[in-house]
């Protein structure tokens, strides 16, 4: 039995003429017939009775024709499924990154997963917390990778990916860089570089001053390159999360007393049904190692 047989006998059942069922499905109507003839031959009974140019649906016909508009249903529903499946690997996963994220992590676990997905196309953009949250609710991104700490509304779900230390970053021959972790108040009076798009700045300012820690800004920017790059230079230290350090030649060593932590998230939207790309997305990084180390 083949789909076009069937697509003809319904045509058929609904014309009840071979010659006008044939129109309709843009073939001959000698071809129709003998396709139809060699279906009952097939099934061992005869689905239209036949007087001339006539037809009528037997018995046998009017039993068995709910199942065949069953079973072309079915069959239609696989192309549409089939072909929505590569649409949706035409569109890009929009995957929105909180700026002061570090790139070598994500890095490889959009390597993995382009290596698990090959024809997925991934979209990354970057913006603050309350962009991402804004234009992920608007429908604008399919996930975003964020550092939760200044809140997520209950109307966002937050699934926890890994958790870095805050560590002062130093230029190489620094004196501190024998300290091995760093006391926060040994940094006091350091000249500084200020990242002025770290979301946890005013946080580390009000820790500052709790201890009694007094930093001067020499340089301040909202590009992570450029602050490494001034420290690097010697104009002073900073402080930054452990997987944004991406410059080799820069010193890193851990803060205690207090210790400064941030984690990263995956942050979607609860009850938006995700394309095939985007749960495959959701899936591996729930399920992805995510190194130890940078």
């Amino acid at each position: 039995m083949e789909l076009f047989q069937i697509r003809y006998v319904l045509a058929a059942a609904e014309a009840l003429n071979f010659t006008r069922a044939a129109e309709r499905c843009n073939v001959s109507q000698p071809a129709l017939t003998k396709a139809v003839k060699k279906l009952e031959l097939e099934l061992g009974s005869a689905i239209f009775t036949r007087d001339g140019k006539r037809i009528g649906l037997s018995e046998f016909g009017r039993s068995i024709l709910p199942t065949l508009r069953q079973m072309q249903d079915q069959a239609e529903r696989a192309r549409t499924i089939a072909q929505e499946y590569r649409l949706l690997e035409k569109v890009p996963v929009r995957l929105g990154v909180l700026g002061s994220i570090g790139s070598v992590r994500i890095a490889r676990y959009l390597a993995a997963f382009q290596s698990a997905f090959e024809s997925v196309e991934v979209e990354v953009s970057e913006a603050p917390l309350p962009q991402l949250l804004d234009r992920l609710g608007d429908g604008e991104l399919d996930l975003a990778i964020a550092n939760p700490f200044e809140g997520v509304p209950e109307s966002f779900r937050v699934h926890a990916l890994y958790t870095e230390r805050y560590v002062a970053v130093l230029p190489p021959g620094h004196p501190l860089g024998d300290c091995n972790p760093i006391r926060l108040k040994d940094l006091s009076g350091q000249p500084y570089v200020d990242r002025l798009s770290c979301e946890m700045r005013e946080m580390f300012a009000a820790l500052c001053k709790d201890h009694e820690v007094q930093l001067y800004a020499r340089f301040r920017s909202e590009r992570e390159d450029w602050v490494q790059a001034m420290v690097l230079a010697g104009i002073g230290i900073a402080v930054m999360p452990e997987y944004s350090v991406t410059v080799p030649e820069l010193i890193q060593r851990p803060i205690v007393e207090p210790a400064i932590n941030r984690t990263i998230a995956l942050v979607s939207v609860p009850g938006r049904p995700f394309t095939q790309s985007t749960a495959a997305m959701v899936r591996m990084t729930q399920g992805f190692k995510w190194p130890a180390e940078a």
